[in-house]
């Protein structure tokens, strides 16, 4: 999620209708409320953590003036939106930059950007003291320029033309000394280099691979008129972020950018972000801390109007009749609220599984009770340690049918969709150096997107709010109609998400289940979390089959087009399998799906 976020909240099931994005000047978010005092203790939103044995000290710079702004031409604008550069402003006394900033036009500027000092070198035994941890660059690499006037440049890294920008903008990457990497690029208005303490490298064994993510920008450059390349050459700015991420990935972005002319990647250009090579997670909350994060960021989830299948507690779809089945056995097992006689640990065998009667008690524990629901909060590191995650995760006891959008015609499919025990899931990430919330993961069936904090909708001070789709439950940042398939042809699972009176404030609602990095016994995970079975028996649908039939039976012309367009939906058409709890979820120890 690095560069403010900016460029890499991008992804997930796409809207159909509605009014399109407009591109305001962007202004300067500021969050509704201003941050609480966070209780004491630690080393949390103090502004400052160390990295590397105490080698380096981070800050981060959240004010910036603009350097210049580019825009594709008219004819390319499908491709993206304009973007603006800025360089931090009121950073503080004795640290340095390690790039400059981006982000796109098309919502405030909220920026996020890290900067680093070198604090006295640990004590060592060895004769030979490390060579410090930062160092100017030797020298600058000119990657890019873009003349305002009009046509012009230099050998291969020649002008795009007019029309892009008012200002001249040349983009830079620092050479590093030997044994030092840089963290992100430079931009000017003038065709002179940067300063070279503009700017520091940073010592290798502080770095981590990196790898480009999300667009910024796309431009596709004119060619001369006596080129003979059909396939003009493209400029891209992109975000950066560490290749190794997840709750023990020691990878922190700094909130950097990379750009190149020939899809070079950062790592090609010598590129690299930073890394908390001891993961050091001092900066990480306190329990108490954690519920304060809670409190004031809490999301409030809505339901849509229309939906059936309501979330409960796990200990109300326990008390209600929810049974462990075995394979082979005869019957259920009646489980507790807190499922202390559930299964732990092992791996999903198969063996056993949870499911509900058959009989109108079973039928009314698939509805819900959204008086019992809370959400149920994983709070663990992200970003090296620079952030903390908070993966909120909800529990509804039926996921009901699928609904399909064939153009402008939507098609209910029967039982298709239609499964016991559903575990969706949103997530905060939180700035461990200022407290501040910087964006919103809403998880997508088999993937999701970040939503930058200055795009969110709020609620009541500056809790945002998450949509759950109708019957699917996936989470979403707004209202609308949004397709699990394919949006350019319009065809795909309907997901419908609306504002209601069916809501859970997760704000008050909540239960801190899991904290690994605060010890073992600081929280008291429930047994039912230590169930990696499924949480449903496996189902089987005919929809997909039916389907196929009507294809084949299409005339030949139509037929090729239909079959490309049934690739498209979704596999859950043919069959699902139980869903597994929460910790069975990759994103449970990884990162999340963006």
């Amino acid at each position: 999620m690095g560069h403010g976020w900016g460029g890499c909240f991008s992804g997930g099931d796409v809207r159909v209708g509605g009014p399109p994005l407009e591109e305001p000047d962007p202004e300067v978010f500021s969050f509704a409320e201003p941050l609480p005092p966070w209780p004491p203790g630690g080393g949390f939103a103090r502004g400052r953590m160390c990295i590397g044995g105490g080698e380096l000290e981070l800050a981060a710079a959240t004010s910036f003036q603009k350097i210049c702004t580019l825009s594709p031409r008219r004819r390319q604008r499908r491709c993206g939106s304009s973007v603006t550069f800025y360089r931090p402003v009121g950073v503080p006394e004795g640290f340095s930059l390690l790039g400059h900033y981006c982000q796109p036009n098309c919502r405030p500027l909220h920026g996020h950007l890290l900067v680093a000092r070198a604090c006295a070198p640990p004590a060592s035994a060895s004769p030979q003291p490390p060579p410090p941890p930062l160092c100017a660059p030797r020298d600058y690499t000119l990657v890019w320029e873009f003349c305002a006037g009009g046509l012009g440049g230099s050998g291969n890294r020649g002008n795009a033309g007019s029309c892009y920008g008012l200002n001249d903008a040349y983009f830079w990457v620092p050479v590093p000394p030997e044994g030092y990497r840089a963290l992100g690029c430079l931009v000017t208005t003038e065709p002179h280099k940067p300063p070279l303490d503009e700017v520091a490298c940073v010592r290798a064994d502080l770095t981590d691979e990196c790898e480009p993510h999300g667009s910024l920008l796309h431009l596709q450059l004119a060619q001369p008129s006596s080129s003979s390349d059909p396939c003009a050459a493209a400029f891209a700015v992109r975000g950066v972020r560490p290749v190794h991420r997840g709750m023990w990935g020691k990878g922190i972005g700094a909130g950097t950018f990379c750009c190149a002319a020939d899809g070079s990647s950062p790592r090609e250009q010598g590129m690299a972000c930073l890394s908390n090579v001891e993961l050091d997670l001092s900066a990480m909350p306190t329990l108490e801390q954690a519920h304060a994060v809670i409190q004031h960021y809490g999301p409030t989830l809505f339901f849509h109007p229309k939906e059936k299948y309501l979330p409960s507690s796990v200990s109300w779809y326990f008390k209600n009749g929810a049974a462990l089945y075995r394979r082979g056995g005869e019957g259920g097992e009646e489980v507790d609220g807190e499922g202390s006689n559930l299964p732990g640990g092992g791996c999903n065998d198969g063996e056993c599984w949870i499911d509900v009667p058959g009989s109108e008690r079973g039928r009314a524990v698939c509805r819900g009770n959204i008086d019992s629901a809370e959400l149920y909060a994983h709070v663990k590191p992200a970003m090296g340690g620079a952030c903390t995650d908070v993966a909120m995760w909800v529990f509804c006891p039926f996921n009901g049918p699928a609904r399909l959008k064939l153009g402008p015609v939507s098609l209910p499919l029967g039982k298709t969709g239609r499964h016991v025990g559903d575990w969706e899931h949103f997530t905060l990430r939180v700035s461990n150096l200022t407290g501040e919330l910087m964006g919103v993961y809403y998880s997508q069936h088999s993937g999701g997107h970040w939503v930058d904090a200055s795009a969110l909708e709020y609620t009541a001070g500056n809790k945002p709010v998450a949509y759950s789709s109708r019957n699917g439950h996936a989470s979403y940042a707004y209202p609308g109609v949004y397709l699990q398939g394919s949006a350019a042809l319009g065809i795909g699972i309907r997901n419908d998400a609306a504002r209601s009176r069916l809501f859970v404030d997760s704000s008050a609602k909540y239960r801190i289940v899991a904290a690994e990095y605060l010890g073992e016994g600081a929280v008291a995970e429930p047994q039912w979390l230590q169930f990696m079975r499924e949480w449903g028996p496996t189902t089987v649908y005919k929809s997909r089959k039916a389907m196929e039939w009507m294809v084949g039976r299409l005339p030949v012309r139509l037929r090729c087009g239909a079959e490309k367009m049934l690739n498209k939906m979704p596999n859950e058409l043919s069959s699902e399998e139980g869903p597994t709890g929460p910790k069975e979820k990759n994103n449970w120890e990884g990162d999340e799906r963006w």
